[in-house]
C-alpha cells in the first residue's frame, strides 16, 4: 500500500559515525540541551546507583595501587644506590641490603595483583550496568516504536530510524561500557600523580605543571585548523557514499543510458577531494602526539637536571627523580585521555538527545478504556460525515459518507494524491480521523482495540513485503496455527503452488531479506496466498495483479474473485479495466467522493471516471486527467 503521506528529506541516510571513533580535531556533535538529556540519561543509570559507588571505589583503589608503585620502586632504586656508593668507598661491612630489596618487590607483586584485580571486578560491572542500562533504553525504544503512529514513519526516513535506533545506541551503549571507567580512571590518575609528585618536590611538580599551558596551546591551534578538513572530509565522504549508492542501485539505467564515463568522472572527483580533505585532516591531526612527545621530552630533561642539582644537594634521593620521570609520564597521558572523553561524551549526549526525540514522539490515541469485540464480524462498513487532513490547515478529505453492504466489492478509483490509500489507512486506523465516524458492523472503530480491528482485514499491496525465511512460513505469517495441508490449499489457490515445487527446497525455500532469489511476480503470488490463507472478513487489494504476467493474471483473478465471495472487498484500482465487475465504484478526487455507481452507470453519466476510463483505452488524454494514481 502506498503512503500518502509526505516523507521530508528522502534518501537512505540518517546519521553517520565515523567508524574509526573520535580522535584529536575531529569536531564532536553537539547536544541541543546539554544538561537536560545529560540528566535524563543518568535516570536510566540511577536504578544501579550502589553498583556505580563500587566501580568509583575499585577504581579508585585499582588506581591507587598503581599509583604507589613507582614510589616503591625508587626506594629500591635509592637502597641499591646507596649500598653500591658505599662499597666504591670502601666503607667497612659495606653490602647491598637486597633483604629489603627483595621485601619492597615482593610490595611491588601484592601491589600489581590488586590492582589488577580490581580493575577486573571494575569492568565486570561496569559491563553489567551498561548492557543493563541499554537493555531498557532498547526496550523503551522497541515499545515506543511500536505505539508510534503511522505519521511517524512517513516523516522520518527509515536509514534515519536506523540509525537511531542502531548506531546511536550503541554509541551510548560503548561510552556507558569504556568511556565512563576511563574517565574515572584518569581523574583519579591525575589527581593521585599531583599528590605524589609533590611529596616527592614541589619545585619539580611546578615544572610539571608549567608545561601544561604549552600543550594546551599546541593542542587547541592545531586542532583548529584540522578541524576544518575533518568536516571536509565528511561532507565530501557522504557525497561519495550518495554517489556509489546512486550508481550501484540504478547501474542498470546508467548503462542504458551510456552515463558510465560520467558516473566514474564524478566518482574521481569526488574521491579526490575526500583524498585532499583526508590527508590533511589526518597529516595534521597526525603532528599533535610528536609536539606532545617534544613537549613531554623537555619537561623530562628539565626534571633530570633540576632533579640532578637536588640530589647533589641531598634535597631528594635518587630513587625520587625514577619515580618522578614516571609519575611525570603518567601525568600526561590522563589530561590527553579527559580531553578525548570529553569529546566523545559530548558526541554520546547528542546522540541520546536523538534516541530521546523518538521516545518523545506523540504515540497514537490511546486504546479505550472499554473496548467492544466484534464476535461475529460481517463486513458492514460506513463512513458518516468523516473529515480528515495530514496538515491542519491543509483539509484532505471533508464530510465523506459511504454506505458498503457485507459481501460488496468496492472499488476506489482516481488520480494520484486524489486519498485513495488514504481511505484505506483510516479505515484500519493508521491514521486517526479528525471528525466523524467510521463503524465497522455499527461499531465506532475508536471503541475496539486496533489488534483487533486489523485482525479482520486481509492485505495484498501492490509493493510485496516478504520476511527472511521459508515460504511456508511467510504463507502462514497471517496464521500461525494452519496446517501443512492448508497452506498447500492457499497456495494453489493463488497459483503459487506450481512455481513453489519447481525450487530446489520447495516450501522450505529460503527467501533473503530482499527475496530476491524468487521473480517479482512470484512474490506477489506468495502474498496473495498469505491473504487466502489469512481467510479475512474484509479483504483489501491494492492493484494486486500488477507485478505478474497476463496468464498469471488471468488465474489470480478467478482465484480473487472465488476468496472475495461472501467478503467485503476495497480495491484500489489503477486500472480501470480490472474493476469493471465491482459492486460500486468511488471515484475519488482531491479527497472527496466525486462519483460512485457501478462501471456501466458511471460510463453513461460521462463524467469525471468516464474521461479517466476512455484516457487509458485511447491516447487522447485529457490534460487535467494525466497523472492517474
Amino acid at each position: 500500500m502506498s503512503r500518502q503521506g509526505h516523507r521530508p528529506g528522502g534518501g537512505f541516510g540518517g546519521h553517520h559515525r565515523h567508524p574509526g571513533g573520535r580522535g584529536f580535531g575531529i569536531p564532536a556533535e553537539k547536544a541541543k540541551d546539554f544538561r537536560g538529556t545529560m540528566k535524563r540519561l543518568i535516570r536510566y543509570l540511577k536504578p544501579y546507583r550502589f553498583r556505580l559507588l563500587a566501580v568509583l571505589v575499585t577504581a579508585v583503589l585499582g588506581t591507587v595501587f598503581a599509583i604507589v608503585s613507582p614510589k616503591l620502586l625508587g626506594n629500591a632504586t635509592t637502597i641499591l644506590f646507596e649500598g653500591m656508593m658505599k662499597k666504591l668507598k670502601g666503607a667497612p661491612n659495606a653490602a647491598v641490603d637486597f633483604d629489603a630489596i627483595l621485601q619492597i618487590l615482593l610490595m611491588l607483586g601484592g601491589l600489581y595483583v590488586m590492582s589488577a584485580a580490581f580493575s577486573y571486578i571494575q569492568q565486570l560491572i561496569m559491563a553489567k550496568v551498561a548492557q543493563k542500562t541499554v537493555y531498557h533504553l532498547r526496550k523503551d525504544l522497541n515499545e515506543k516504536l511500536s505505539r508510534l503512529p503511522l505519521q511517524f514513519y512517513d516523516s522520518h526516513t527509515h536509514g534515519e530510524i536506523l540509525s537511531r535506533v542502531i548506531n546511536d545506541v550503541d554509541n551510548i551503549s560503548n561510552t556507558l561500557q569504556q568511556s565512563l571507567t576511563q574517565l574515572i580512571t584518569a581523574v583519579v590518575t591525575l589527581a593521585g600523580v599531583v599528590v605524589m609528585m609533590l611529596t616527592i618536590s614541589p619545585l619539580m611538580t611546578g615544572i610539571v605543571i608549567l608545561t601544561l599551558p604549552l600543550s594546551f596551546l599546541v593542542t587547541t591551534v592545531i586542532a583548529s585548523r584540522s578541524q576544518r578538513y575533518f568536516m571536509g572530509q565528511q561532507k565530501a565522504l557522504g557525497e561519495l557514499n550518495g554517489h556509489v549508492e546512486e550508481m550501484y542501485t540504478g547501474h542498470q539505467i546508467v548503462k542504458a543510458f551510456g552515463r558510465e564515463e560520467r558516473s566514474i568522472s564524478n566518482f574521481n572527483k569526488i574521491n579526490r577531494k575526500l583524498y585532499d580533505s583526508g590527508w590533511k585532516a589526518q597529516f595534521i591531526s597526525g603532528v599533535i602526539m610528536p609536539l606532545m612527545t617534544l613537549i613531554n621530552n623537555i619537561g623530562y630533561v628539565l626534571i633530570c637536571v633540576v632533579g640532578g642539582v637536588l640530589v647533589t644537594h641531598r634535597a631528594i634521593q635518587i630513587g625520587d627523580i625514577q619515580a618522578f620521570i614516571q609519575y611525570a609520564r603518567q601525568f600526561s597521558q590522563p589530561i590527553t585521555q579527559t580531553a578525548n572523553i570529553a569529546n566523545i561524551i559530548q558526541s554520546t549526549i547528542a546522540s541520546a538527545e536523538r534516541v530521546f526525540e523518538i521516545l518523545d514522539e506523540e504515540e497514537e490515541v490511546p486504546e479505550t478504556a472499554q473496548p467492544r469485540i466484534i464476535s461475529s464480524p460481517k463486513g458492514d462498513v460506513q463512513f458518516r460525515d468523516v473529515k480528515f487532513s495530514y496538515k491542519k490547515d491543509v483539509p484532505l478529505i471533508e464530510n465523506m459518507n459511504i454506505d458498503i453492504k457485507k459481501g460488496q466489492t468496492i472499488a476506489i478509483v482516481g488520480p494520484t494524491g486524489a486519498g485513495k490509500t488514504t481511505l484505506i489507512n483510516l479505515l484500519m486506523r493508521f491514521y486517526e480521523i479528525d471528525d466523524g465516524k467510521i463503524t465497522v458492523d455499527g461499531i465506532d472503530l475508536r471503541d475496539l482495540q486496533r489488534g483487533n480491528l486489523r485482525s479482520l482485514f486481509g492485505i495484498v499491496l501492490q509493493d510485496t513485503w516478504l520476511f527472511h525465511g521459508t515460504i511456508r512460513e511467510n504463507i502462514a505469517y497471517g496464521r500461525q496455527d494452519a496446517t501443512e495441508e492448508e497452506i498447500i490449499q492457499a497456495a494453489k489457490a493463488a497459483h503459487a503452488d506450481h512455481f513453489i515445487r519447481t525450487l530446489p527446497e520447495g516450501y522450505d525455500t529460503i527467501l533473503n531479506e530482499e527475496a530476491s532469489n524468487i521473480s517479482q511476480g512470484q512474490k506477489q503470488l506468495l502474498t496473495i496466498a498469505r491473504a487466502i490463507l489469512a481467510d479475512p472478513v474484509i479483504l483489501i487489494l491494492d492493484e494486486a495483479t500488477s507485478s505478474v504476467d497476463t496468464r498469471t493474471e488471468v488465474h489470480i483473478q478467478t482465484a480473487m474473485h472465488e476468496l472475495m465471495k461472501g467478503r467485503t472487498s476495497f480495491v484500489i484500482a489503477h486500472r480501470l479495466s480490472t474493476v469493471r465487475s465491482a459492486d460500486r465504484i468511488l471515484v475519488m478526487n482531491e479527497g472527496r467522493v466525486i462519483e460512485q455507481g457501478t462501471h456501466e452507470e458511471l460510463l453513461a453519466e460521462w463524467g469525471f471516471y468516464a474521461d479517466l476510463y476512455n484516457s487509458q483505452f485511447s491516447g487522447d488524454i485529457p490534460h487535467d486527467k494525466k497523472n492517474i494514481g
